[in-house]
């Protein structure tokens, strides 16, 4: 029998502190198993507990939504502080939540928009069109004819954003899941609070459409949904229905190759331009905030999750991007340095180190020759070295400023493997690293 959906702050609040409970006991017993067996057998013991209480926290997470499912998909894109039983089981929430009942969504737009649905629109179907962390969408259709989809936030979830991160919180260090000091946790966890306030707000999101109309106005392969004021609220967001491909419906009997690296370079454009001409990113990279057509056409949805970049923060990001490509390693840790990367009071880092990170990452922009993402193993290559990084675990903290750059690259690799895309992006690159913004 399926739960009951949990809307109020403090049934979220007892759910999550009830997964807390748990995880803290199971942490503690298996730390007190851990003085009676052999290294390999802990060994085999941590891994086994991690997973299993990971898969309690996801569950968890992905039942209530919100704020800390919304955390567990960042987290899942940020695997160098959570060991990789807990990264591997968050991945399950990228995928889309189940939907929350259709009455709870019915009452939420006629509280929120003071009019009875059928005033409102000629219908709004019932079937979501999308489920997500903090919101699900639903066709529907205007009284004078236009079609339309309608983002809808779930009931209770604002509220009970700040608890949920506490509860959140205590659940990853009680867990013993947290490998960074609480200083840095503090930075990683109140960034994730400001961006997610502003994603909880729809009026904010409306902004950034009109925002990022106007940085692609001129690009006319980029089209962005336009915002029904009138049927709109801090909660319920009404926009034009604009409809494209899916990723997994980009297939060679409709996008041929030629289509797919043309979209390849689109993608790259759009990702430069937003983070080295406006200074302004996309911050929820995920398959399904974008869609495709066969003509090249991109288009985006969801500008819920929106990160104003420093200037200084970019600067820092492109001197250290042009330090990697020269090879020059003792300005690249001071470069890192700058963007709020590397710890400061630690001494310089093995050059080595940089080299090996250098050569993986460098893969797709190596020479002019195209590379084949639809082939391209450099995740593995990643996740091969992932435990290099605690020999220098105290060197390093979440670059705060620019996790979302970082999160933005990681989501638009995954697009062009998914889709398949043969491009060379060296020169490109080095254009975009050399011209000073506008």
């Amino acid at each position: 029998m399926a739960k009951k959906p949990v809307t109020t702050r403090s049934g979220r609040f007892f759910r999550l502190a009830g997964m807390t409970a748990s995880v803290a006991g199971q942490y503690a017993g298996q730390r007190a198993r851990r003085i009676f067996r052999s290294d390999e057998d802990n060994e085999g013991a941590r891994s086994e507990s991690y997973t299993r209480m990971a898969d309690q926290i996801v569950d968890t997470l992905g039942e209530l939504k919100g704020a800390v499912m919304k955390v567990g998909q960042i987290a899942s894109q940020t695997q160098d502080f959570l060991p990789k039983e807990f990264s591997d089981a968050l991945e399950r929430l990228q995928k889309e939540a189940p939907p929350m009942p259709f009455e709870v969504i019915v009452g939420q737009v006629e509280s929120e928009l003071g009019k009875p649905v059928s005033e409102l629109f000629e219908y709004l179907q019932e079937k979501p069109y999308a489920a997500a962390s903090i919101g699900q969408v639903h066709r529907a259709r205007l009284h004078d004819g236009t079609d339309v989809i309608v983002k809808v936030q779930y009931p209770g979830v604002d509220e009970s954003c700040d608890s949920d991160l506490k509860q959140l919180r205590m659940a990853l260090k009680l867990g013993g899941l947290l490998r960074m000091p609480k200083e840095h946790v503090d930075q990683l966890f109140g960034e994730i609070r400001v961006r997610l306030k502003e994603e909880l707000d729809y009026e904010n999101e409306a902004r950034n459409l009109e925002l990022f109309q106007s940085f692609h106005a001129n690009d006319d392969w980029v089209v962005i949904p336009k915002v029904f004021e009138s049927h709109s609220s801090r909660r319920v967001l009404t926009m034009e229905l604009v409809e494209g491909d899916h990723i997994s419906e980009v297939t060679p009997e409709k996008y041929d190759q030629d289509t797919i690296n043309l979209i390849g370079h689109r993608i790259f454009t759009m990702m430069a331009d937003q983070l080295f001409r406006y200074q302004c990113i996309h911050g929820d990279p995920h398959a399904g905030n974008f869609a495709y057509r066969p003509d090249g056409t991109i288009i985006l949805y969801d500008f819920g999750c929106v990160k104003k970049l420093k200037p200084e923060i970019v600067e820092a990001y492109r001197n250290a991007l042009i330090s990697a490509l020269e090879e020059d390693y003792a300005a690249l840790d001071q470069h890192l340095i700058a963007l709020g990367a590397r710890v400061e009071s630690q001494p310089a880092v093995d050059e080595a180190y940089y080299a090996m990170w250098r050569d993986i990452l460098i893969q797709p922009f190596r020479s002019d020759t195209p590379y084949d993402f639809a082939d391209s193993e450099l995740h593995k290559d990643v996740a091969a070295k992932t435990t290099t990084v605690f020999k220098y675990l105290d060197y390093f903290k979440p670059p705060v400023e620019s996790i979302f750059i970082d999160r933005m690259i990681a989501g638009h690799y995954w697009m062009m493997k998914r889709l398949g895309v043969q491009a060379a992006f060296r020169e490109e690159l080095e254009k975009y690293l050399r011209q000073s913004p506008d």
